[in-house]
């Protein structure tokens, strides 16, 4: 059950960094890449030395990761 919260968490935490990047287009790919910003956004935190315990914390982590993953995304793809 666990799992599954997650992934409904991150899909729509993608979501909205993609309205707040101002992407326009395919909704699904931007919840796509908020699974993978969730990972990036742990990752550059913890290599920063911060970290989130609260599940506001994980929202603005989440969301902030998966910014970076979608503008990487945006300049890949151009």
């Amino acid at each position: 059950m666990s799992l599954i919260i997650s992934l409904i968490f991150a899909a729509c935490v993608g979501y909205v960094a993609g309205q707040f990047m101002g992407v326009k287009g395919a909704w699904y790919i931007n919840v796509i890449l908020g699974l993978a910003g969730g990972l990036v956004g742990n990752l550059v935190f913890g290599l920063i030395g911060l970290s989130s315990s609260s599940i506001i914390g994980d929202i603005i982590v989440s969301v902030i990761g998966s910014c970076i993953v979608i503008f990487a995304y945006n300049k890949l793809k151009k």
